[in-house]
Parts: structure tokens; sequence; C-alpha cells
């Protein structure tokens, strides 16, 4: 067995070596979206001051906004041109040391605040921080309240999404890793890791169900517009899993949609369609990496930095893909940014009154799309 391994990682290593000669655009290029609309380049874009990373977008229930975490743990709102963006809440209490707007180092300290949700009865904000756990802040801010911060007796090491299902009071949200935490992403999907769960907040009584595990980068969260079912995007395999929970496949779960890259949030606008952010599409390169467990973790131990990996992953020409999905997982419509000239690294997409609001965990601006 060990010589089976000792053979696995030297051609491991022998055929990254070749990949990592190679310029052909084959390789390293994302695969073209058959019926896919270049249009995203024409976005306006809303800069944040002094922050970085507006991970998720909400409205909240007077329709002003919109709100976005970014990565120096602050919620902030949107309060027009005249104002611009303004604090408006946090998850953490130690934030002295918070002065930098990106600081992966400092986010276990500083909060990571990543999907957000209002709930639209109350106007309390749900979060879900990638470090701290779920978390709930009233109509007017401030620090955040935990809600959940373990699960089954372990800290939550990565919580990502959420959605609310208002009718039967509980929360859906998603830890992706048990392994890895947020700062690492990139390892994470390299390495295979499969320890994601969708899991399942009662709030009357406090109690948390895990609804699926053994999810490949468990992340983003939405329910069908009659409830019937969750989504939760598998980022790893490039899909997005249905979990049932009504009528006669309840408590089982199939493929809802299987898409050209790593999706990240989901979020269903008003007709019951699901917008998906792809954090970037899969090259073939990607493909080779993340299918075999033993190929990642193999080049987890070559001397590669994070921006490296992160290549590895995302091509060499990173932009915007958002994909609408129908009600039945059927593509709708592909907006990109062939060109990166506006957008990359599309974390969510937010349909409101015509509009797309568009996040990036990577970048320092909020995305907007005039839709025709």
């Amino acid at each position: 067995m060990n010589a089976l391994k000792l053979f696995l990682s030297a051609a491991a290593l022998a055929i990254m070596a070749v990949l990592l000669t190679l310029s052909s655009k084959n390789v390293y290029s994302p695969p073209s979206i058959p019926g896919s609309k270049d249009l995203l380049s024409k976005s306006e874009v809303i800069h944040l001051k002094g922050a970085v990373g507006p991970e998720s977008i909400a409205f909240d229930p007077n329709g002003e906004g919109p709100y976005t975490g970014v990565a120096d743990g602050r919620i902030l709102k949107w309060n027009g041109d005249s104002d611009g963006w303004v604090d408006f809440a946090v998850t953490s209490s130690q934030r002295k040391e918070c002065v930098h707007p990106f600081a992966p180092q400092m986010e276990h300290v500083c909060g990571r605040p990543l999907g957000l949700r209002f709930d639209t009865r109350t106007g309390d904000l749900y979060i879900a921080d990638a470090y701290l756990g779920l978390h709930v802040v009233g109509p007017s801010g401030g620090l955040a309240t935990p809600l959940v911060t373990e699960v089954e007796g372990q800290p939550l090491r990565f919580t990502n999404d959420l959605d609310i299902d208002e009718q039967e009071d509980v929360i859906y949200f998603t830890d992706t890793s048990t392994q890895f935490q947020r700062r690492q992403f990139v390892a994470s999907v390299v390495s295979g890791d499969k320890t994601g769960r969708l899991m399942k907040y009662d709030k009357s009584t406090k109690s948390v169900t895990v609804l699926l595990r053994g999810l490949a980068f468990a992340n983003g969260v939405a329910l069908s517009k009659d409830k019937s079912f969750v989504l939760v995007a598998e980022t790893s395999t490039c899909r997005v899993v249905r979990h049932w929970l009504k009528g006669p496949h309840a408590g089982k779960h199939d493929t809802f949609a299987d898409l050209p890259g790593y999706p990240d949030n989901i979020r269903r606008n008003s007709r019951g369609e699901f917008w998906v952010g792809l954090h970037s599409k899969r090259s073939l390169l990607a493909k080779l990496v993340t299918s075999y467990s033993w190929f990642g973790k193999t080049t987890l131990k070559l001397p590669f930095t994070f921006q490296q990996l992160h290549f590895l992953l995302v091509g060499g020409q990173p932009h915007a893909t958002a994909i609408k999905l129908s009600e039945d997982g059927q593509v709708l419509d592909v907006l990109e940014d062939l060109e990166s000239k506006t957008l990359k690294f599309i974390s969510e997409v937010e349909e409101k009154n015509g509009k797309l609001w568009i996040g990036s965990v990577l970048v320092p601006f909020v995305g907007v799309h005039e839709l025709s």
C-alpha cells in the first residue's frame, strides 16, 4: 500500500510538472457555455471604501440596502449615493485589531460574515459567520447574538450560507467543512474534503438537525418557492444538490443541476427561479486536480502559494458567470463577463426590481446589472 501511494504521488508530481509547463489554452481556459450572453461587463459597480469581499447581498423588509458582509468582519449598509456605505453590524466584540480591509489571519477574531438573510416579519438579520457560527442582529444593527456555534459537541469551523422558512420558523444553513476553515478554502477543494453538512435550526426549540452529511464544500442554500425542497451548492463537485422536505421524496436528495464551474451562493427570485453565482468555471486542469483526491492531496504537498493553488482551480482567465435555473433545475439564462472587464469571481446574484446585485468574496465593490 505504501509503495502504491509513493507511485501515485510520483506520478502526480510528474503530471503536474508537465501541465504547469504547457501553454495550451485548452488546459487552463474555462469551457464556453452554449447560449451564454457576454453582458455583465456593462454592469455598474458600487465601490466599498476601505473594505473588500462583499460575499452576500440582502435587502431589509423595507427594501432598504443592500447590506453586505466584508472581509474585516463588518456588515455594511448602502445608504445611497449621498451617504454611501455605513457600518450596520458586527459578529465579534473583539475588534480592536480589526483595522485592515483584508487580513485572513485575523478572521477568526474579527469574524467573517458570509451568507445574509432577513426575516421579513421581524426585520432581524440572520448571519452565517464563517468562524463564529449562526448569528442574528435586530433591525437597528450593532453586535449580533450567537445562535449556533457548535453542532454535535464540535465547534462549527466554516459556517457558510443560510435560508429562512418563516412559516415553519426554521433556518437551513451549511457548514462547509469540519476540517478546513474559510481562509483554507482552496485547500478544502483541492484535497477532496467531503465533510460538509446541511443543517436545520429550529428557532423555537433552539435545536439543530443535520440533514445531509458528506458534502464536498457545502456552500449556498436556497428554499424553493413552495418550500418543498431546499438546495445546497456542492462547490467542489460543481453541482447543486436538492434535499426534499415534503412530498413522496421527503428526506431524500438528488442532483438538481450540474454546472460548468464552482457554484457559490444560490438566491431565489420572485418567480421561483434560482440565480447561481460561479466563483469561476472549471478548466481541464482543475477538473483533473479536483476529481482525484490523491492527486489533490499530493498537489497540496508541493511548494505552491495560495495564489498558485487558486490559479489551478480558476485557470488563466477568471471572469464572471451567473446562471439562472428553473424550478426543476433547467438552465434558463447564462450571463458572463468573459474578459473580466468589470466583474469576476461571483459569489452571489440577488435579483431585485429589475436589477441583479452581484457580490464577490475577492473584490472591493458590488456589481449592479440592469436586466432588459
